[in-house]
């Protein structure tokens, strides 16, 4: 080889060096211009294809047509409860360590009741209300949205939106420009001192709308012909609740009388998931997100979805009329999206805190194992064994989040009051009542009898400052709640299988059975964006997301 050519070769090849060097550098530096976050309440991870006919091309269909849907997601701690949820996605990590270990729980140090958002120190903005005593000090671990504020020195915008204050205030963690919740005293968007002196204008305007009384104006018809609502059962079911004035729980629902009567009545509604988009657009434009050189992220619950579910029971017309209206909605804010921020300049995860069962009534309709637990009856008869054991009344508190709480002052007070004995009776009584499957003492779960991954959801649930130290686990269909409706909170699947579909940025089609874990979404967009997991996170990324993207 000449001189020449070898000189030619030589910067060529330097050449290719320095454009690899240049698109590896590239890929580390690009970032979405905005990451919206929607947990869907109470969205069993089978309602992305029981109503997939009737979805809309643009909404959940749009999702999985253009996204990444990893199939086998699953919850990995108890209880499956909304504000334990909503952490686990935020901050990758499980209520052992965030600290949130249900919607509210009893402080086993002080005996305090505590709600998860409480906070004594802040005040209402925007109402005059104890609705607005809300902040996120309770969560012990930062979040997603924390570790992208510190990645760019705070120049990132985050704010987070929904009805219920647990599920703005816990996703945008604990360094937000603000988050946003429902009052229902004024039908207006609020906040607290935490965040802010003042509500900003944009808020201010869009309260000024006064859109709640808008969307309550008109009776609730089903979008189609009933007769099209195949996936449900008749309009007419004794296992339905009927809204407050209603004398049947059917169709149409005279929504101008009833929000006269419960003003807190739109939650139940699906328009209450269009309220919350409506300002989850205002608060894009408000603060001017995905328009800056660093990334910013909304984190957006539609709660209503969790309120009729709880009302009605995923069989109604109800659950299936609100999941196409959301489908509709959701079409609206993704072409919203594309227009302020740019398609392929977002990314978007759409997710669930939690499922939930069919309703018991509904169940025993068609012969399948299903009860409701009778707590009061259990815990009167638990205490009334306990005295007549060791002599003391009153030893166990409460049931609460599927745990046992003990009157623990009391307990250390009387030298003669043998904790462990306590406990292995409580235990030993629990799993003889109808209904109960397995009742642990915590502290002692490695010698239970209770298969895994149940025995690693309880241990992932407790916090021994937060949580009764006996927790039991209902037969499969049985919870405890109303014969109205339905609730969860459960280890089954229709309680933990939930859907998780990510779109838009770097995002290339396509689906994965693997097991997937809710814990794993902070850790995904962490690896994505090239940042630091949150503090506590013990999730993984999903690497069939993060290799395709981290290689466009």
């Amino acid at each position: 080889m000449t001189v020449r050519k070898r000189m030619v070769s030589t910067l060529i090849l330097g050449a290719v060096a320095v454009m690899q060097s240049f698109s590896v550098s590239a890929q580390v530096n690009a970032k979405p211009k905005l990451i919206v976050g929607i947990v869907v309440d109470q969205m069993r991870w089978d309602y992305l294809y029981r109503y997939y006919d009737r979805y809309e091309a643009g909404g959940f269909k749009r999702l999985l047509g253009e996204g990444f849907s990893c199939e086998n997601t699953y919850i990995s701690h108890l209880p499956s409860f909304t504000a334990v949820g909503h952490s686990t996605v935020y901050t990758g990590s499980v209520p052992a360590i965030h600290g949130i270990t249900g919607n509210d729980w009893t402080d086993q140090v002080t005996g305090r009741k505590w709600y998860c958002t409480e906070d004594t120190t802040v005040l209402a903005v925007g109402s005059n209300s104890a609705a607005g005593k809300m902040s996120p000090r309770n969560l012990l671990a930062s979040t997603i949205t924390d570790e992208l504020k510190l990645s760019t020195n705070f120049r990132s915008k985050v704010v987070g939106v929904s009805l219920k204050d647990r599920a703005s205030i816990l996703p945008a963690g604990h360094t937000p420009n603000g988050a946003f919740w429902l009052d229902d005293a004024n039908a207006s968007f609020i906040t607290s001192t935490y965040y802010m002196k003042d509500l900003p204008e944009w808020v201010k305007k869009f309260n000024a709308r006064k859109e709640p009384q808008q969307l309550m104006s008109k009776p609730w018809t089903p979008l189609y012909p009933m007769d099209t609502y195949v996936q449900s059962s008749e309009d007419d079911n004794r296992w339905e609740g009927p809204y407050k004035g209603e004398t049947a729980p059917v169709f149409p629902h005279n929504l101008p009388a009833i929000y006269k009567q419960d003003p807190g009545s739109l939650r139940s509604t699906p328009f209450g998931n269009t309220l919350t988009l409506d300002f989850a657009k205002a608060a894009v434009e408000g603060y001017d997100l995905g328009n800056t050189q660093v990334t910013d992220f909304l984190t957006i619950n539609c709660a209503s979805t969790d309120y009729v579910g709880h009302q009605f029971g995923p069989n109604s017309i109800e659950v299936e009329d609100t999941y196409l209206r959301l489908d509709k909605d959701l079409s609206s804010f993704f072409s919203f999206l594309d227009q302020k921020v740019g398609k392929g300049n977002y990314l978007v995860f759409l997710t669930a805190d939690h499922g939930a069962a069919h309703a018991v009534e509904f169940m025993k309709e068609h012969n399948i194992p299903a009860g409701l637990s009778q707590d009061k009856k259990v815990m009167a008869d638990l205490n009334a064994l306990l005295k007549d054991k060791f002599g003391e009344d009153n030893l166990a508190k409460s049931f609460q989040n599927y745990h046992v709480n003990f009157d623990l002052p009391k307990i250390a007070a009387n030298k003669n009051l043998d904790f462990t004995a306590i406990k292995k009776v409580t235990v030993d009584f629990l799993v003889k009542q109808p209904g109960i499957q397995f009742a642990v003492d915590i502290e002692n779960i490695g010698n239970s009898a209770v298969p895994e991954p149940i025995k690693m959801m309880i241990a992932n649930g407790y916090n021994p400052k937060r949580t009764g130290q006996v927790m039991i686990i209902p037969e499969p269909g049985w919870f405890a709640g109303s014969a109205k409706g339905t609730t969860h909170g459960n280890w089954n699947p229709y309680d933990i299988h939930i859907p998780l579909v990510f779109m838009g940025w770097h995002i290339q089609h396509g689906a994965t059975n693997d097991i997937t874990h809710m814990t794993d979404i902070a850790a995904t967009l962490a690896a994505m964006l090239h940042i630091q997991m949150p503090n506590g996170c013990v999730g993984k990324p999903v690497t069939a997301i993060t290799n395709t993207a981290n290689n466009q």
